[in-house]
């Protein structure tokens, strides 16, 4: 299976390890296209129009993305909305901070699954449960 993970990059640095656990742990169920996504550095050689070719040309290839929401992120939400329009199946995963949860767009979305955890031991959990039947 071919997975891409979509997490905040520019503005979600502070989740840069959540993303790489979830990451290792998304590596057992296939190969995950976008591991860069739990690295702290951020890779300036590319221009913004390769980034999005080749981010868009992933999801393409994808058969499922695995998105991280909880950093709010128009980048994840084009990739979204992109993965939507081509049929891909979504699961998106969020934590709620500081009372504040996830867009309504996301949640209220029926073109994807959406599901709130409190640790990554909890995140896993939910991926485990949702690969498995996918």
């Amino acid at each position: 299976m071919k997975i891409y993970f979509s997490g905040s990059i520019r503005g979600g640095q502070q989740d840069t390890d959540l993303y790489a656990e979830l990451i290792q742990e998304l590596k057992q169920y296939g190969t995950v296209l976008t591991e860069h996504i739990g690295s702290k550095t951020i890779d300036t050689t590319i221009t913004d129009k390769e980034i999005h070719d080749r981010d868009v040309k992933w999801v393409k290839e994808s058969d499922i993305v695995i998105a991280e929401v909880t950093v709010p992120s128009l980048g994840v939400g084009y990739e979204i909305g992109r993965a939507i329009d081509m049929n891909k199946p979504i699961i998106c995963l969020y934590r709620v901070l500081n009372g504040k949860t996830t867009s309504a767009m996301i949640r209220g979305c029926s073109d994807l699954q959406c599901f709130e955890y409190s640790n990554v031991a909890e995140a896993k959990e939910i991926l485990k449960k949702q690969l498995k039947t996918t």
